[in-house]
């Protein structure tokens, strides 16, 4: 396993990161424990969750499988997020200090440990100021129960003013965006990744296989049940079905699986840290381990970027 700075921070990060979203909702206790236990055999070092993921469920899953002792704790990285509602009470969600100190101690008891890695913002609070946000994760960093902030599906200006209070107060501030980014989803060339490479965030896309959308799904023995025939991929879908034929034909043309081409071409972005990927199975996991030996030939990535252009940076993208 190869691994890298996660951003400015001294960490070090997995080239992929095991997401939790699945687990709880898709995948049982022994299942996501199963996906748990291959991935710590094969290097892997971040598990991300949030605790808005199936009601916590998530988070105690992962709590479950760190209280079998070992080398667990020492040696992954917990990741969550703060954001989502979890009661119908008017402060038991987004980013005031009153909901982000009730919020860690929660997830905290869920993950059965004393502190969390990386603390993100999973959305924008629109109505809560950097400086109040700034000021309870200060307050967590001192006490010890978080090391780092990241944040998640932020705009590139929100990202800017967010540092830079940070920077005012001679705080670390932020030291990863996890965005929306794949070889069919791009927006985050304009302004985020940019952003992030300017303020020395590591960029961890989440989605990168946009749902299902990229795995093949056109093929006739792909999963009817999978999440790719609901959600993000199918609406993309309709859209698009002629797009995701060519890249499936592509795919097939140079005898490769289409989930582990697109998790390569992510891995190839050089602005990239480490993509966050959810598999529900064993085997989808394994798919995303052969992916990181999987280097692209110049022809393909030739062909890939004539399906699916990116929009490049802001503001070129849309101006002279």
């Amino acid at each position: 396993m190869e691994y890298r700075q996660l951003g400015r921070s001294g960490l070090c990060v997995s080239r992929v990161l095991l997401g939790g979203w699945n687990f709880g909702k898709v995948t049982s206790e022994q299942e996501s424990h199963a996906l748990l236990d291959l991935a710590y055999e094969a290097g892997i070092n971040v598990v991300d969750t949030a605790n808005k993921y199936g009601r916590g469920t998530s988070e105690t899953h992962i709590g479950t499988w760190l209280a079998k002792g070992g080398t667990r704790r020492d040696r992954m990285v917990i990741a969550t997020k703060v954001f989502g509602a979890m009661t119908d009470w008017p402060n038991d969600s987004r980013l005031s200090a009153r909901h982000i100190r009730h919020a860690v101690e929660e997830s905290l008891c869920r993950l059965r440990t004393d502190h969390i890695d990386l603390y993100q913002l999973h959305h924008v609070d629109r109505n809560t100021p950097w400086e109040e946000i700034w000021q309870a994760m200060d307050q967590l960093v001192a006490q010890g129960k978080i090391l780092y902030v990241g944040t998640s599906n932020h705009a590139g200006w929100q990202l800017a003013q967010g540092q830079e209070t940070a920077m005012r107060r001679g705080a670390l501030g932020l030291v990863s965006e996890q965005c929306l980014y794949n070889l069919a989803e791009r927006t985050a060339e304009q302004e985020v990744i940019p952003a992030a490479r300017n303020y020395g965030l590591a960029v961890l896309p989440w989605s990168p296989l946009h749902g299902g959308m990229l795995a093949g799904v056109l093929a006739p023995d792909s999963d009817p049940g999978s999440r790719r025939r609901t959600g993000r991929g199918a609406n993309f879908l309709k859209g698009r079905l002629e797009q995701v034929q060519r890249y499936e034909d592509l795919c097939v043309k140079h005898g490769l699986m289409p989930a582990e081409v697109a998790l390569a071409w992510l891995l190839a972005r050089p602005e990239v840290t480490a993509p966050v990927i959810g598999p529900r199975t064993v085997p989808q996991l394994e798919s995303a381990l052969r992916a990181l030996d999987l280097v692209l030939p110049p022809d393909l990535q030739r062909d890939l970027e004539e399906i699916f252009p990116g929009p490049g940076p802001a503001p070129e993208s849309f101006a002279w």
